[in-house]
């Protein structure tokens, strides 16, 4: 049974994930222009291309049957985008900690491609070798042996795979191409390949159209029996640009889950994963023994910086986030003009930072309170204190003297904890 906090203020929800601070309608056109030192951080490489758009997604990606004559040049844009932005912003001898190619869907470019585009990071980026964490994402009708060893070769060390659901039904009403049998069978093409070299998380969705909680449970279980050594579970949001929200949700042909079915199969999930050892990192990914942290993830959200690179892609250098246009033709011409295509960006105050420091670092599950007050010389559990005792009251957090950690209801709620937070931080400054 979930329990619901009644005898505080405190009105939680599972919340849509949020991804970034500020939000995006913060940032604006003039945000950066410093160069940085020689810390640690991180790439992104967006690849926009999908084969289909899935109902459910809200990303900018593009249709690979209208331009996959346009795919090489992306390639080369890249390429072109790597060597520009490591010489303005003096990248190339900075540490490298993580890579993560991200979409759209990464695993639709064929084996020369990624070659290409591995062999120019490493030449724009001296310090990314074979220690660095390297992780694709991948969709199943994308995978194949050949694929998948040219990718080993390249030094992949994580691959992470969008499965949603293992019931051919949802799959179906979901806009998927593949059904379980695919999914399945490139689970095992991936696990074959990069034995011993990289490990394989699945992503689930909980909440689609049509789930009920025989099918969830179906799928809850068959991802925990593939062996792969991470589960993330995203919760499902049917956002207005959407085809699920606007073919099913607002014509009344499609009904969502609601909030109290979809909170019982996360509960039902994070069940199943403590019986198997499934041991969360954040509040909805779980590895197998706890041996499959996503070091891009968790850097970026306790503060490294990282760059992004490709069409729409963002990311934060110093106390600027900046992000680059987001249509393809956009993002082609300023490249091909010899100008960097960024768009639109953002300079952090030091609230700022402090805000995003907390929102983001609690979805570690763990947050640093002696860290927090050396770097901002203020102790959070004192001025946040009558919001932060009601959360321990409730069972959301429990609290240390120097750390602030999720319970199982606090991981359940997912940001609840740290937006609540981070508001009360707002009304102290």
């Amino acid at each position: 049974m979930i329990a619901i906090a009644k005898s505080t203020n405190l009105e939680p929800t599972r919340l849509p994930l949020i991804t970034n601070y500020p939000s995006f309608r913060k940032w604006n056109k003039s945000f950066l222009d410093e160069n940085l030192a020689d810390k640690p951080m991180c790439i992104y490489v967006h690849i926009p291309f999908c084969t289909q758009r899935c109902s459910f997604c809200y990303y900018k990606t593009v249709d690979l049957k209208e331009y996959r004559p346009e795919v090489d040049s992306y390639i080369d844009t890249l390429c072109q985008e790597f060597e520009m932005a490591a010489e303005r912003f003096n990248l190339s001898d900075r540490p490298i900690h993580a890579v993560y190619f991200g979409g759209g869907t990464p695993s639709l470019l064929v084996e020369h491609q990624f070659e290409k585009l591995v062999a120019a990071l490493r030449k724009n980026f001296k310090h990314f070798d074979d220690k660095v964490q390297f992780s694709l994402e991948a969709e199943p009708l994308t995978i194949s042996k050949s694929k998948m060893d040219t990718l080993a070769d390249l030094g992949v060390t994580r691959l992470s795979m969008g499965v949603q659901s293992f019931e051919d039904e949802i799959i179906k009403l979901s806009g998927r191409g593949h059904d379980a049998k695919k999914a399945f069978h490139a689970i095992e093409t991936a696990q074959k390949a990069g034995q011993g070299q990289w490990t394989i998380n699945i992503d689930l969705l909980s909440g689609l159209a049509g789930e009920t909680d025989e099918t969830w449970a179906s799928s809850v279980k068959q991802a925990i029996g593939t062996g792969v050594e991470s589960i993330t579970v995203y919760k499902m949001e049917a956002f207005a640009n959407t085809d699920v929200f606007q073919k099913g949700v607002r014509q009344e042909k499609i009904n969502l889950p609601d909030e109290e079915q979809e909170m019982r199969f996360m509960q039902y999930a994070m069940d199943r994963f403590a019986e198997f050892n499934y041991l969360p990192w954040s509040f909805f990914t779980y590895t197998k023994d706890g041996c499959d942290e996503s070091k891009y993830i968790s850097s970026i959200w306790r503060g490294m910086d990282f760059y992004g690179f490709g069409a729409s892609a963002f990311g934060t250098l110093g106390d600027s986030i900046l992000q680059n246009a987001s249509e393809l033709d956009q993002y082609g011409a300023m490249i091909e003009k010899g100008e960097l295509p960024l768009q639109r960006g953002y300079h952090f105050h030091s609230f700022d930072r402090m805000l995003r420091e907390v929102l983001m670092g609690v979805k570690l599950l763990r947050f640093d309170l002696k860290g927090f007050k050396h770097r901002h010389g203020l102790r959070l559990e004192k001025i946040c204190a009558p919001i932060i005792n009601e959360l321990e009251a409730e069972g959301f957090i429990t609290l240390t003297k120097e750390t602030l950690e999720l319970t199982n209801k606090g991981i359940l709620y997912g940001d609840y904890v740290g937006k609540t937070i981070t508001d009360a931080l707002k009304a102290f400054a």
